[in-house]
């Protein structure tokens, strides 16, 4: 049936857009860099990014395991010290990609669960308490290390990879992202007057501005989260000393006031994180278990990040060796993370992967700066402090466009996928409704013992069941990896319509001339370590 296209224009009218393997548009990639001086102010802004999560996970859970606000700063520098140090490993001898190593919100509910149990009720002293559920956590995250780290070096995930169209991709990219929505709008609503300037601000700096300038020399986009929150950070500051939060609610003032963090007193001048600080680690079969369930999720979501930061960063799509060998130093990162007491564990970030997006810069070399932010501000508590204390809508409003760039970086692989396919189409529908319904399904239940959609008297495995599929991602990957490696295998267009075919070159190492210059490790490394 012909199609008329109207308008009798030339014959490259309507012509649909070429698929790219590598994204256009991107100012500098993996492998190159842009000037020292842009380039530091760009890891600090990165390092600006990340400290909001490590803050809202650390409020979270250090007053659940007893601990005040002195606590909560040194979990808060502990946590940036490690990050610093995974963020590095990472960048040099993981993945390659410039992605931050931040704090992971699959952790939570095995650490809740620890710090909710019964076997710490003798304790009367808040300070005896926190340190013996950090203890507890730390002995967990240990064990459940070695996980990641078989799962990455013993080459399992790269079996999996092999397999991973992009049809079944996109549901993970794309829930990597989107599955953090409530971290968005509704916590930047706890404080409406001060929020939603922020991204109002920030989606005028970042592209109303640079779209209306026209110039290569205006490169607004690249500092818009810095500019936007310095602006809306003096605007809060100018309400808390006006008096305008002194006679609202406790939760408004918490949300609201830049003077009720409680970080800047409690923090030292100087202090370094040293390992087992709070003591020997404990160790529990049931918390094990329950962690690893959440190492688990901290993998795949972690792979989504990858994928996204790879497209930013615009590089090739990683070899699945690479994946795996990422997923082995993401295991170490853990592992750092129980020895030293950050209190939970790590993750490739979300939200710095969407700044690659916002600024059009991947450059590992500024995530490598980011990182040394990382280990100055862990270690000057009292500046690292000022930073932390940032009104958490401010960061909401970050994470609105932030978490955006990675849900669109999900979204662009379908151009590898027939999208007339009604294969396609089922699978992808199916897998992102899924994705979202199941874990709003676990999330209405209370994260307390004997209560969930698992009703066993086994409270590990309650949890094990209640961390995986409370992950979106985790639950979209599934189904979509499940459906596209077993519906309709036995039809010749199936491959092509899955999209596997665009990334059948980047399946082994060496296939790609390419992947050497994204991928290779470091002084020549790739002698002993090599990637297949």
């Amino acid at each position: 049936m012909a199609v008329g296209g109207g308008g009798g224009g030339g014959g490259n009218e309507f012509q649909p857009h070429p698929v790219k393997e590598q994204l256009p548009g991107v100012d500098f990639c993996v492998s190159s860099s842009p000037a020292w001086p842009e380039a530091i102010i760009l890891g600090f802004q990165h390092y600006l990014v990340m400290i909001g999560t490590v803050v809202i996970i650390s409020t979270i859970i250090v007053p659940l395991m007893g601990g005040g606000n002195v606590e909560k700063a040194e979990v808060i520098d502990t946590f940036l010290f490690v990050a610093g140090i995974n963020t590095l490993l990472q960048s040099w001898f993981g993945t390659r990609l410039p992605v931050v190593m931040g704090a992971s919100y699959a952790f939570i509910i095995p650490i809740i669960s620890i710090s909710l149990s019964r076997r710490f009720n003798t304790f009367v002293d808040p300070h005896q308490r926190f340190l013996a559920t950090m203890r507890a956590v730390q002995g967990a995250l240990i064990l459940s290390s070695l996980l990641q780290i078989v799962i990455g070096f013993f080459g399992f995930w790269r079996i999996l990879a092999r397999f991973l169209s992009p049809l079944s991709a996109v549901p993970l990219v794309t829930l990597t992202g989107l599955g953090l929505f409530v971290h968005g709008f509704p916590q930047l609503a706890n404080c409406i007057e001060v929020g939603l300037p922020e991204l109002i601000i920030l989606i005028i700096l970042s592209q109303y501005i640079p779209s209306a300038i026209k110039s290569d020399k205006v490169m607004l986009h690249r500092f818009a989260v810095l500019f936007s929150v310095v602006i809306v950070w003096v605007y809060a500051v100018i309400l808390t000393v006006a008096g305008a939060y002194n006679h609202r609610p406790l939760k408004t003032q918490i949300s609201c006031r830049t003077d009720r963090s409680g970080l800047i007193a409690a923090s030292s001048w100087i202090r370094v994180p040293y390992p087992f600080q709070w003591g020997r680690p404990t160790f529990n079969a049931g918390d094990v278990f329950s962690m690893m369930a959440a190492a688990f999720v901290a993998i795949v979501e972690s792979t989504g990040t990858f994928i996204a930061a790879s497209r930013y960063g615009s590089a090739t799509y990683i070899p699945p060796s690479v994946l795996s060998r990422g997923v082995g130093w993401l295991g170490i990162g853990t592992l750092l993370d129980g020895i030293f007491g950050t209190g939970t564990g790590s993750t490739a970030s979300v939200e710095n992967a969407g700044l690659l997006g916002l600024t059009r810069i991947g450059s590992r070399r500024v995530i490598q700066i980011s990182a040394a932010f990382m280990l100055f501000f862990s270690v000057l508590g009292k500046f690292g402090a000022i930073l932390a204390s940032i009104p958490l809508p401010i960061v909401a409003a970050l994470y609105c466009v932030l978490f955006a760039y990675v849900v669109s970086a999900g979204l662009a692989l379908l151009q590898f996928c027939n999208l007339n396919s009604f294969r396609t189409k089922f699978i992808i529908g199916f897998a992102l409704f899924m994705g979202l319904s199941v874990p709003q399904y676990f999330s209405e239940y209370q994260l307390i013992p004997s209560r969930g959609p698992v009703h066993t008297r086994a409270i590990w495995f309650n949890n094990i069941l209640q961390v995986i599929f409370s992950s979106p991602a985790t639950v979209a990957v599934i189904v979509a990896f499940l459906l596209d490696t077993t519906l309709s295998r036995g039809h010749s267009s199936t491959r092509r319509d899955s999209g596997i075919h665009w990334w059948e070159k980047f399946r082994y190492f060496n296939q790609d001339t390419r992947s050497e210059e994204f991928y290779a490790l470091p002084y020549n490394l790739n002698r002993f370590f090599p990637s297949f």
